[in-house]
Formats: C-alpha cells, structure tokens, sequence
C-alpha cells in the first residue's frame, strides 16, 4: 500500500508540474508575444469556453470518479457518460455557431470564441476518459492522456516564437491542433492499455439514474466554474482588455502555485471514498486526528507558498516580463494569495463530504459562494478593477470555508482549524519581519520563509509526530 500512494502521488506529482510547467510556457509565451488587448481578448474567450463546459459536464466527472471508486461498472459507465458529453457538446457548438451567425457583430469583436470552442470541444468529449482513469487509479496512464495538449501546444509555440513572430492566427491553429491530440490519445490509451471497450449503448434508466445522482453536483459544476473564471468574464464586460490581461496574467500564477493540492486531490478522493462510504458510525478518533494532521500540513505548504510567491513577485516577474505584469499585479497578487490557505480547506472538506455523499450540502455552499463573488464582481470591479476581482474571489473563498466548517460533520473541526490560522499568519509575520529588518530584495527571499519556520515552531504548528500520521491517513 506505500509504495502504490507514493506512485501515485509521484504520478500526480509530474502530471501537475507537466501541465502548470507547460500552462506557464505558453501563458508567458502569449504575454509577451502579443500585446496586452490580444492577450486579454484570447483569455476572455477561454475563460467563457472553460466556463460553458465546465457547466455542460452537469457533474458527472465527479460522480464517474466515485462509482468507479466504489467497484461500479467501467464499461457502462463509459458508455452513459460518453453519450451524455457528445449530446451536450454538440448542443452548445451549434448554439454557439447559431449565435454568430444571429449577432454577427459581437462575433466580429470576439472572433476567436467560436474558433477556440472547436478546440474546447475535443477536450469536453476526453473527458470521460480520464475520469474513468481516475476512479480506477490509472495515473501513469491519466499523466499521458492530460498532458498531451499542454506539451504539443508549448513546444510548438516555442518554436514559433522562436523562428516566427505568434500572432493570433497562429496560436488559435496551434490550440486547435493540441485539444484534438489529446482526444485521439485517450481513445487510444483507454481501448488499447485500459482494455476497456468503448460501446456506445443507449441505457435510459441508467442515464437518468447517473443524472439523478449528479444532479446536486450539477449546481456544484455551475458555480465551480463561474468561480474559477467569473472575475476574468466580467473584468472583459466591466472592464477592458487590458486590465484582464494584467488581473489573468497573476492569477494564472496564483492558480499555478496552488500545485501541491493539485498533486494531492485526485489521489485523496479514492481513498476518502473508502473511508467514509457507507460508514454511518463515523471514524474512529485515531483516524479523526490522522486527518487534522494532514490538514494542518496542507495549510503549512499553503501559507509557506503564498509567502514566497508575495517576497519573488515584483523582482522576478517585472524581470521575466519586461516591467509589464510585475509592480501592476503587486496588490492583486497579494490579494489572491490570502486564499490561498482556505483553498486547500475548502479542497479537504468538500473531498470528505463528497465521499460521504453530501452532494446537497455541497451545492448550497457552492451556490452561497457564487453568490457573493458575483456581487462582488459587480460592485467592485467598476471601481477597483483587477483589485475589486481580486476581493470579490477573496470573499467568497472565505465564505466557502465559514459553511463548510459548520456544516462538515467530523468532531473538534471548527476548534482545530481556528488554530490553523496561526499558520497563515505565522507567514504574514515573517514576511513583515523580513521587509522590516532588512533593505535587500534577496534577505526578503531568504530570511521571510526562516521566520516563518521558526514562528511555526513555537507556535507548535510543526510537529514531529506529523509524518507518520500523513503516512496513516494516505494509507486507508
């Protein structure tokens, strides 16, 4: 059982860094390559695209992960699962297409939507597969099929911005290119190593019954989506081209930073599955502070990144970008940051309540979030721009975390994680202390993530009794 967590944590692991490593690549390449209303425009388009499918999966991924998980039929699953995304892609294709033909001005302002939607598309109809892949823990083969379009799109944007200056046209056929790749190597990868046939039956009991199941889901993937790019739709609508392209250029960063839960989500669901699935007695109290204790490490990795992303920003990014994304996004970075560590709250109790089958809870707390960073966008990004965006996601991330804590079912939760806000803390304060004991940008860097250590310590967040519970607590 070791050594199978730590291959799959190691697979997780490349496939993270693969795909942010190659998400960076090209976001860079197109930063610096395009100028800034470009670049806002292509972002605006992806985040509209990334968005509607996000929705159009209805919830389904998620509940495809947890059926396999629990012994489910691959086979039909697949099957159920592979017609609903064909229906429901195609759908809103030919209503995307409709509209650019009924609005054909709008259309002209934002050409590259319906072209990039082609893309989008391939990888809607791949995602079936590696959800499979997923529940069945499959990761060697989820790495090749997820990284696919990433690789094939930075290195061949590479070598144009080499050989070739990228303008649009280019990056648009590239991005086609990739997301149809991808698809053809899962179809591959899940017939011919996976061996599990792809038959293509219509079961109407059992697609009403999946859908009945996702159906509280559904909402989850509404507001799941709109959160992660809202702020980017409504900086296009609210605001210019220009403002999204500084506010999408750092929270791409932001976004990639979060790497180790990244890493660390896919792997947990299965295992959380197991422990909490039909287990009406609750867990016992060994494994309840096995738990703590993973929480607690997720934060410590959570606050430590968000301390250095804020002490490298300005030096690095004003140096890797020519002055353009570094001083401007000094706030918005900040910003961004301070949710860091409730990400990774939110990320452990939304997998213990979606093991546990608290899909209605967790679509009034999906639903309650939306909610405030939809105000927020609306009220704020008029008069703050970037910043406003960069707030509205801060509160709502915040609120997310105040309903889980109270409406999460596992004994001593509020009291414990009311501790771990001397984590993040713990990295603001070593922060100010090395801004304010030294003058040199590079004993910020170094002495900032010292202090924190150290604070973390006589705090008595770090505890040498930590890893053998982590090794507990991944080994269910």
């Amino acid at each position: 059982m070791k050594s199978k967590f730590l291959h799959d944590v190691s697979l997780n692991t490349l496939q993270a860094v693969i795909i942010q490593g190659c998400g960076l690549i090209i976001f860079y390449l197109l930063s610096t390559q395009l100028n800034k209303n470009d670049f806002g425009e292509i972002n605006w388009a992806l985040a509209v695209l990334l968005t509607a499918f996000g929705i159009l999966a209805f919830g389904i991924d998620q509940i495809a992960v947890r059926r396999i998980a629990a012994g489910s039929d691959p086979v039909q699953l697949l099957s159920t699962y592979i017609i609903h995304v064909l229906i429901a892609g195609c759908t809103f294709y030919i209503i995307l297409w409709s509209s650019s033909v009924i609005f054909p001005s709008f259309f002209d302002r934002h050409q590259t939507l319906l072209l990039l939607g082609t893309g989008k598309l391939m990888i809607f109809f791949s995602t079936p597969f590696k959800q499979i892949a997923t529940g069945l823990e499959k990761f060697k083969s989820l790495l090749i099929m997820t990284v696919t379009s990433n690789v094939l799109r930075a290195a061949t944007l590479f070598v144009f911005a080499i050989i070739y200056q990228l303008n649009v046209k280019i990056i648009v056929i590239i991005f086609i290119a990739g997301d149809v790749a991808e698809l053809l190597v899962c179809l591959f990868i899940i017939q011919k190593i996976l061996k599990i046939p792809l038959k293509l039956k219509s079961n109407r009991d059992e697609y009403r019954g999946l859908v009945k199941e996702a159906f509280p889901q559904f909402g989850v993937a509404v507001f799941t989506s709109a959160l992660s790019r809202l702020d980017w739709i409504f900086l296009g609508i609210l605001s210019t081209n220009i403002i999204l392209a500084e506010y999408s250029f750092a929270y791409k960063v932001f976004e990639a930073a979060t790497l180790p839960m990244l890493v660390i989500g896919p792997v947990l669901i299965p295992r959380f599955t197991k422990l909490f699935h039909n287990n009406t007695q609750g867990i016992s109290n060994d494994k309840t502070a096995d738990l703590f204790a993973l929480l607690r490490l997720e934060i410590i990795i959570a606050s430590f990144v968000a301390l250095c992303l804020n002490m490298l920003w300005v030096p690095v990014i004003d140096m890797i970008t020519d002055h353009k994304y570094g001083a401007v996004n000094q706030t918005t970075i900040f910003l961004l940051s301070l949710s860091m560590p409730f990400l990774y709250l939110n990320n452990f109790l939304w997998t213990i309540n979606f093991a546990k089958g608290c899909l209605k809870m967790i679509f009034y707390t999906f639903l309650i979030s939306f909610v405030f960073n939809l105000a927020g966008d609306i009220v704020l990004i008029p008069f703050l721009n970037a910043e406003g965006a960069a707030i509205a996601y801060l509160i709502a991330i915040i609120a997310q975390s105040v309903i889980y804590l109270f409406q999460t079912d596992l004994e001593g939760l509020q009291k414990k994680c009311l501790r771990l806000l001397l984590c993040p803390l713990a990295a603001g304060a070593g922060g100010f202390l090395a801004i304010t004991l030294f003058k040199e940008i590079w004993l910020h860097i170094i002495t900032a993530p010292v202090f924190f250590i150290l604070l973390l310590f006589l705090t008595g967040q770090i505890k040498f009794t930590d890893w053998p519970a982590f090794k507990r607590v991944t080994h269910l």
